[in-house]
C-alpha cells in the first residue's frame, strides 16, 4: 500500500505494532515454507528475483524478502507503534489513538489481515493440567513438545504441516482430521499452482461466484513446499504409523471423543484434489497443450473403523497442538463497517465509511488477494481510489472556497 501511495505522490505514514515481518519472525515454526512457488511473490515494484523461482522460500527467506522490500524503497515506517483506537469525528477526520500518541488522518487503510488472535475451542479448558497445550502459532520444532506422543487438532495448512514435521522427526502423532480440502503439488508436468495461474483462477473475482460471501469463508487447500514441494497425503501418514481420527467433539478429562467423519473427510479432500485435476485436464484439452499423461491418485490407506475415543494417558500423549486457526480482533475500530460476525463489509476493500479501507483480506477481490501474488493488485486499486478521493475533495474545496483537504497523517499535539 505504501509503495502504491508513494508512486502517486500521496503523503502517508505506516504504523507497525512490531517490526517488519513480525508474523513471520514470531508466529511461524522453524521449517515453515511457502506453499506457493517463489515466482508468485509479486509485491509491487519488487517481484521475486532469486535463483529458484519454482522453489518455495522458507520462513527466514520470506522474512528477508519483506525486509529487503522495505530497504528497496524505504517507506515512511514507524515500527513499535500499536494503534489502540480508531474513530471518525463529526468533521470527517479520523482520530487514531496509539501507545505513541494520537494521530489524525483524512483516510486510513487497515492492512492487518484477518489472523489476529489464536482460536482455541473452549473444550480445551477441560484437558487435564498435565497435558501441555500449544497453538500452532506457538509451535517451533519437533523437539519443543515434551517427551511422549502429540495430538494435533485440525488439518488446515498449519495442522497438516505441523503433523508432518513431527512425523518426519519420529514423534508419535495423533491427528484429528477436519474437512479442509487438499490439492496435488504437481500434475501433468507442472506445479498445480502454475496450471491454476495460467487458467486465471487467482485473478477470478469473488463477485463471479454465485455464493460470493461463502467463498470468502473457504479454507485453503493443504499441500507443502517442503523439500522442493510435494503432496500432503494423510492416508500415507496413517499407513506409516500416524493415528487419524475424525473431528474432536468432546473432552472429558483424559478421555476424548471424535465424530464418525474420518472417512468422509479424507474422501472429501481427495475429491477436491481430483476435481482440480479434472479442470487442468479440460484446460489442456481445450488449448491443445502438449503435457505428459499422468495416472490418477489411488488411496494408499483406508480406515478400518471410525475411532470414536482416545485416552490421553493410555496413549502417552504429553502435548496437544491446536491448529484451529485465528479469530479477528477489530474491536479497536469504532466505525460501523462490520457485519454480525465481525467481518468488514466492503467492496474490494472500500467500506461505506468514507475514507476507511481494508487490505490483505482473504478473497478481498480475488483468490490472490490475501497472498503475495495478488495483494498488490488490490493495493493499486485502493491507491487509485484514495488519489481520486483527494482530487475530488480539492476540486470541491476550490469551487466552494472551503478547505476540505487535510494533511494525510498529522500527529495531534
Amino acid at each position: 500500500m505504501s509503495y502504491c501511495l508513494r508512486e502517486r505522490g500521496i503523503g502517508h505514514v505506516v504504523l507497525e505494532a512490531g517490526r517488519v515481518g513480525r508474523e513471520w519472525r514470531e508466529r511461524r515454526w522453524d521449517s515453515f515454507c511457502l506453499v506457493t512457488p517463489n515466482w508468485q511473490c509479486r509485491l509491487p515494484g519488487f517481484p521475486y528475483a532469486g535463483a529458484d523461482p519454482d522453489g518455495f522460500m522458507v520462513r527466514d527467506e520470506v522474512l528477508r524478502y519483506l525486509e529487503d522490500y522495505v530497504s528497496h524503497f524505504r517507506p515512511p515506517l514507524a515500527e513499535g507503534v500499536t494503534v489502540t483506537g480508531l474513530r471518525r469525528s463529526a468533521t470527517g477526520v479520523f482520530e487514531l489513538a496509539s501507545d505513541a500518541g494520537d494521530f489524525t488522518a483524512e483516510q486510513v487503510v487497515v492492512a492487518t489481515g484477518p489472523y489476529h488472535a489464536p482460536a482455541v475451542p473452549r473444550l480445551a479448558e477441560r484437558l487435564p493440567p498435565h497435558v501441555a497445550q500449544l497453538h500452532s502459532s506457538q509451535y517451533r520444532n519437533p523437539g519443543q513438545p515434551a517427551e511422549g506422543a502429540v495430538l494435533v487438532v485440525g488439518t488446515g495448512q498449519s495442522g497438516c504441516q505441523i503433523a508432518e514435521d513431527l512425523h518426519l522427526a519420529g514423534r508419535r502423532v495423533h491427528l484429528a482430521v477436519g474437512g479442509a480440502p487438499r490439492v496435488a503439488r504437481f500434475y501433468r508436468g507442472r506445479d498445480c499452482v502454475a496450471w491454476l495461474d495460467e487458467m486465471g483462477h487467482y485473478a477470478k473475482e469473488v463477485g463471479e461466484f454465485a455464493d460470493g460471501e461463502a467463498v470468502r469463508m473457504r479454507v485453503n487447500h493443504y499441500v507443502t513446499g517442503r523439500d522442493g514441494g510435494r503432496d500432503i497425503d494423510l492416508r500415507a501418514f496413517a499407513r506409516d504409523g500416524m493415528r487419524l481420527y475424525g473431528r474432536l467433539s468432546e473432552v472429558d478429562g483424559t478421555r476424548l471423543e471424535f465424530a464418525a467423519d474420518l472417512r468422509a473427510n479424507l474422501d472429501h479432500a481427495d475429491s477436491v484434489a481430483e476435481g482440480i485435476k479434472d479442470s487442468i485436464d479440460a484446460h489442456i484439452d481445450a488449448h491443445g497443450i502438449d503435457a505428459p499423461e499422468e495416472a490418477r491418485y489411488v488411496p494408499v490407506w483406508e480406515p478400518d473403523e471410525e475411532p470414536g475415543t482416545l485416552d490421553l494417558r493410555e496413549a502417552g500423549i504429553s502435548t496437544v497442538i491446536w491448529s484451529t486457526g485465528f479469530v479477528r480482533d477489530h474491536g479497536w475500530i469504532g466505525a460501523p463497517v462490520f457485519d454480525g460476525r465481525g467481518h468488514p463489509v466492503h467492496r474490494r476493500g472500500v467500506t461505506d465509511c468514507p475514507g476507511l479501507y481494508f487490505l490483505g483480506l482473504p478473497w478481498q477481490h480475488t483468490w490472490g488477494s490475501g497472498r503475495f501474488e495478488g495483494v498488490g493488485r488490490d493495493a493499486e486499486f485502493l491507491a487509485n481510489h484514495i488519489d481520486a478521493s483527494r482530487r475530488f475533495a480539492d476540486v470541491c474545496g476550490t469551487l466552494t472556497g472551503t478547505p476540505l483537504h487535510l494533511s494525510p497523517a498529522v500527529p495531534v499535539g
